[in-house]
């Protein structure tokens, strides 16, 4: 096939897989007069601006453009905590990618390459860097809710700038080098969803700052082979089975007194979530086995805690985004597993009925909640409820949606089946679209939906345009497949990548199975102690359903594909089930356990040395030597040598394995590329390798 600037491999690479020009990062006024927001000039820029919008007209104004503020370096010169922060949240732009106001919302901070800068949202938009002496590579600079200081944190340590009289005070210093405070740590920003160390009180006098001492986790060394020259760069993780970082929290005031927060940091190693309302503080924790999780009310005067509500499992309890919080009058808002529904509880209230799954709480507006919520694992629609009253519907049923809500204006945030990302603004008086910048990529899914089997697994379909009925197509799985993820959903953008590999002549599927998130409590924990049968067993079932359904899918050509966990699941179905597939491209997978993150795996499987790290190893599979029962498929693995968190330890332990036990096989190490691989012509070639790959493989 003869590819053209505009190809899909040139267009998904170049567009950060189309999500460049999409409007995001919304933020409403308490008046709701106003929206701020982030957005690139287009679909291919990488440079996102700051933007405001009259909620009643829906006219915009440019805040801040990167490239016009003068002093910046051409490409984005980041401080290494900016970077990893950027990895663990998979941030594929660049520009203002993060920003914080005062509760006012009439002033925003933000840092471009380690610089901070604020911008009013009312008067003169033009930014001012903000002159904070010597200080350098500001990392999370952070407005306070009255909007008179910021604090951020610059080489392990919290700062606060007084905006009026442009004084810049190191509030909190690390004692050693292992330490650091106002940061998460790893665990925390890459598993648990918190990516912030520190949190203003609503009156702006005081701070809740994490401290974060590294000296017990194992320091492990990134090297780029293709650089010899350059030292290795170290890193700090907490593998499976090793200690964690110890957590702590202090309450700091603005004249420097200091009042750690007191709970069983040792038997609650997790700190899941922080946040700090008109009630106080509230920390939610978490022991090592996460069987159990605390919410916990602090006195910011004596650093007591208190027990809010207790949540515990046999299994494993979730952490939910956005709870526990709560209401103006102060009531928890939580969630609670009743059957194999996750239910919204407000007080004492079971506000959601059962067949309703709680994905998110979004908000807390007085005593509403705004969350989102499934009925089909497919959809999340947008939901509002106050406590003796039924859940409203704010959005359409089918597709994606979220949003943010202040002053009676919603930002209501959709994608679907037809249509890229978008946003909507709703006001008493109608709603209008915020423009959207979007590519378009050049091809429609048209993907078909089904549920198959007496597991009713969702399995979406491509088969190539054109056609022809009777003709017998090679088959290509395209799973994640695993835990905290989704594949199967209506959204436009989750199926290009599998429409266009249809498009190269292939039958595509992609099946979420055990361990996938939206169906329940029950089917999400299948994976428990076992991370490779039940997945393997439902894309494999999902398989022979779609075969009974599309008679025209040749079962002796079937390939997989996939990253991440779906790059583990690629090498692991040609290595235990060579009879069902017959060439496989696993990128960047996890291969032995032990090597991958605390908080994710011991979740799963428990401590290392166990029958689950056995049972879901692919070591040990590539590890036997080939049969009649086991022969050799065509395997090729993808991993960034820069990956800092599937190490590519995991691909050289698998080849190795597979070496020693005479299984030929590919390996293509990406030099300087991380987790993301978001570089453009990495991005774009590494499609077409694929789709060659295959083609050879399964003699296309």
């Amino acid at each position: 096939m003869t590819e053209t600037p505009d190809s899909f491999p040139r267009l998904h690479a170049r567009t950060r897989r189309f999500s460049l020009g999409v409007p995001r990062g919304f933020t409403v006024s308490p008046d709701g007069a106003r929206v701020v927001f982030q957005r690139s000039r287009s679909g291919t820029d990488p440079v996102t601006c700051l933007w405001s919008l009259d909620a009643a007209t829906g006219e915009e104004r440019l805040l801040v453009d990167p490239a016009q503020l003068d002093g910046l370096p051409g490409e984005e010169d980041l401080p290494a905590a900016e970077r990893a922060r950027r990895e663990r949240v998979r941030e594929q732009a660049g520009g203002v990618v993060g920003y914080t106001t005062d509760a006012a919302v009439e002033t925003a901070v933000f840092a471009l390459s380690g610089r901070p800068f604020a911008v009013s949202l009312t008067g003169d938009p033009a930014p001012r860097a903000l002159d904070v002496g010597d200080v350098e590579a500001v990392v999370d600079p952070r407005i306070d809710p009255t909007g008179q200081r910021v604090a951020f944190v610059a080489d392990r340590a919290l700062h606060l700038h007084e905006l009026s009289t442009g004084e810049t005070t190191a509030l909190l210093t690390p004692d050693s080098d292992h330490v650091s405070w106002g940061l998460p740590d790893f665990a925390a920003a890459e598993e648990m969803g918190r990516t912030r160390g520190f949190w203003w009180s609503p009156d702006g006098r005081s701070l809740l700052v994490a401290r974060v001492d590294e000296a017990p986790v194992a320091r492990w060394w990134i090297a780029d082979p293709a650089h010899p020259d350059r030292a290795p760069h170290g890193v700090r993780y907490p593998a499976a089975g090793t200690p964690n970082a110890v957590v702590g929290l202090e309450v700091v005031s603005l004249d420097g007194r200091r009042t750690p927060v007191l709970w069983d940091a040792t038997g609650y190693e997790y700190l899941a979530a922080v946040r700090w309302d008109d009630h106080g503080p509230m920390i939610t924790v978490a022991p090592r086995d996460q069987r159990e999780l605390v919410a916990l009310a602090i006195d910011p005067g004596s650093g007591a805690t208190t027990a809010l509500h207790e949540q515990t499992d046999p299994v494993w309890v979730d952490v939910v985004p956005g709870v526990p919080a709560r209401t103006a009058s102060g009531v928890l808002v939580r969630t609670v597993e009743d059957g194999d529904t996750r239910r919204l509880v407000v007080g004492d209230d079971t506000v959601t009925p059962p067949g309703l799954q709680v994905r998110e709480v979004l908000a807390v507006d007085g005593e509403t909640v705004l969350f989102r919520g499934s009925t089909d694992p497919t959809s999340t629609a947008l939901y509002r409820v106050t406590a003796g009253a039924d859940p409203e519907l704010l959005s359409p049923a089918d597709g994606l949606h979220s949003g943010v809500a202040a002053g009676g204006t919603l930002v209501r945030l959709s994608q679907d089946l037809t249509s890229a990302p978008h946003a909507v603004v709703v006001t008493a008086d109608g709603e209008h679209p915020v423009l959207g910048h979007a590519t378009d990529p050049g091809l429609d899914p048209d993907a078909t939906l089904h549920t198959f089997g007496d597991r009713e697994l969702r399995t979406a379909v491509f088969l190539p345009s054109g056609h022809v009925p009777g003709t017998p197509l090679p088959v290509l799985l395209d799973p994640y497949g695993g835990p905290h993820a989704q594949r199967v959903v209506q959204a436009r953008n989750a199926h290009l990548t599998s429409r266009w590999f249809a498009e190269q002549g292939f039958a595509v599927l992609v099946v979420d199975g055990s361990g996938s998130p939206g169906r329940g409590p029950a089917f999400e924990r299948e994976i428990h102690g076992d991370l490779a049968g039940p997945v393997l067993d439902d894309q494999v079932a999902a398989l022979q359903a779609a075969a009974r359904e599309y008679p025209d899918l040749d079962l002796t050509r079937v390939g997989i594909r996939g990253w991440s966990f779906g790059g583990y699941l690629a090498a692991l179905a040609v290595l235990r089930r060579p009879d069902v597939f017959h060439a496989g491209i696993a990128g960047a997978p996890v291969t032995d356990w032990a090597l991958y993150d605390t908080h994710y795996t011991e979740r799963y499987l428990g401590l290392p040395g166990s029958a689950p790290y056995t049972r879901s190893s692919i070591v040990d599979d590539a590890a036997l030597p080939p049969s009649d029962e086991r022969p050799v498929r065509p395997l090729m693995v993808v991993h960034g040598l820069a990956d800092d968190n599937v190490v590519a330890a995991h691909t050289l332990r698998l080849s190795s394995a597979l070496l020693a036990a005479g299984r030929p096989h590919r390996v293509l190490p990406l030099s300087g590329v991380t987790h993301m691989t978001p570089q453009e012509v990495v991005a774009e070639n590494l499609l077409r390798l694929q789709v060659d790959f295959l083609r050879e493989s399964l003699g296309v």
